[in-house]
């Protein structure tokens, strides 16, 4: 909890009888008057130069001539305070409340005496009397009442400061935190009803609203509240996030495409939300090839994302369906963003041999062994791609190669052989070709 509140050295001596030595009082002897002010003036220069035990002897001194002082008080508790005698230093300030209650330091000696030992109980009728000095203190009443766990009081003072002075982060993470249980939902509902009411081209309150409702699968209150949103701002962003949702389960294809797009191009909405957005089309239109010219359309727009490979996302995910033509246009479009991503790479090598793309396949595993020499799986890909062709010499020469470089990988392992039989079987070299194909026939018994 940030600390709003702080003491300042005020030495309210204008205001104090102690101030009126210039008049005569014939009550008082002379003496006196200058001890006191000795003394006092003493304890600031010991209080000054951290001596705060002499300090609080000197004002001692001082409230056995003027015991109804109430800035004497003050002082002590400041001195207290600096020596961590916390009940000393709030004894000293509340003295001085009741002496002069109207002096707002004294209660913020006070308060500053809580904060110090974390009594947050303790600390909330000080800070509801400050409230009467500065509004601003009901910002460090919403924190006290956050670390005394009273969420309903916290919940109506946040509120308040929204409707009064505006929303703060501090009282929106609050809020967030509190909303988290449904007891206290229901007063939030009827608050955004009313601020929607108050404020109808306050967008904030319906997104809040349709969040809250979508939270507790609500959707039809929420859908009711983003017609209410578009219909109080036409251009709302907010609004078509949740008209996306139930033009999709409306199955409004066109009106999909439309809130996506406008969403998709908006600054004011988070990418995690648009990403969101978008899987949930993909799932829309897995049985819709009409669309298709729409997903790329949307993919482009995550162009500039760094933490999100949208189009390498749906690559895989047309990958794991076998449907290779999708999969390798999106692999496609990601590979001219990221020519040197080798995992993507692959996967493309892959869905190109399951459609026969073989010339395809040389070409681009020639062209990245020159930038991974040493990776194993690129020389299978271009000796398969080169044994297919018929090119047997080649693929030999670069199976060999690569057989080289592949360690502890099985798999990978008798897939080669299975290669090299093929070229050695083109190239009529029986004994070698049996060599090849019994090592890859055992390691498959073996896998058995």
């Amino acid at each position: 909890m940030k600390k709003l509140l702080f003491t300042a050295l005020l030495v309210l001596l204008l205001c104090n009888p102690i101030l009126l030595w210039s008049q005569s009082d014939p009550e008082v002897p002379p003496i006196e008057k200058d001890d006191f002010q000795d003394w006092f003036y003493e304890s600031l220069k010991q209080k000054g130069i951290e001596n705060y035990d002499k300090a609080i002897v000197e004002l001692e001194k001082c409230l056995k001539i003027q015991p109804e002082n109430a800035t004497v008080f003050f002082e002590l508790g400041k001195n207290y305070l600096a020596l961590k005698n916390y009940s000393k230093a709030y004894e000293s300030f509340e003295s001085a409340t009741k002496i002069d209650a109207n002096n707002r330091w004294f209660w913020v000696g006070m308060y500053d005496v809580c904060y110090e030992t974390k009594d947050f109980e303790k600390a909330i009728p000080i800070v509801i009397k400050l409230v009467e000095f500065k509004k601003e203190y009901k910002e460090e009443l919403v924190s006290l009442y956050m670390n005394t766990q009273q969420f309903d009081k916290a919940l109506e003072l946040i509120n308040e400061l929204n409707d009064s002075v505006g929303k703060l982060e501090l009282r929106e993470n609050y809020k967030a935190q509190i909303l988290r249980d449904p007891k206290f939902q229901s007063a939030e509902r009827n608050n955004l009803l009313d601020q929607i009411k108050k404020n109808p081209k306050d967008e904030s309150n319906y997104v809040a609203l349709i969040f809250l409702y979508n939270e507790n699968n609500q959707e039809e209150k929420a859908q009711e509240i983003a017609k209410k949103l578009e219909s109080a701002i036409p251009n709302s962003d907010w609004a078509q996030v949740s008209l996306f949702k139930l033009y999709l389960e409306n199955k409004e294809g066109e009106n999909v495409v439309k809130a996506m797009n406008f969403v998709l191009a908006s600054p004011k909405i988070d990418s995690k939300i648009k990403h969101r957005m978008l899987n949930e089309f993909i799932l829309f239109i897995s049985d819709k090839p009409q669309f298709d010219s729409d997903l790329e359309k949307a993919v482009a727009y995550f162009d500039n994302d760094k933490d999100v490979q949208v189009a390498k996302e749906l690559g895989k995910f047309y990958h794991n369906k076998k449907n290779w033509d999708k999969a390798i246009r999106f692999y496609e479009i990601q590979t001219r963003k990221s020519p040197d991503d080798l995992e993507m790479a692959l996967l493309l090598l892959e869905c190109y041999t399951e459609k026969g793309q073989f010339d395809v396949i040389e070409k681009k595993a020639q062209e990245l062994l020159q930038i991974y020499p040493t990776q194993p799986q690129l020389y299978y890909y271009a000796g398969l791609a080169l044994n297919q062709k018929g090119a047997f010499k080649k693929a030999k020469e670069v199976l060999e190669t690569g057989l080289d470089f592949v360690i502890e990988n099985e798999a990978l392992e008798l897939n080669f052989n299975i290669q090299l039989g093929e070229a050695y079987n083109g190239l009529g070299d029986l004994k070698k070709k049996e060599y090849y194909f019994s090592k890859a026939e055992n390691a498959l018994k073996q896998k058995k």
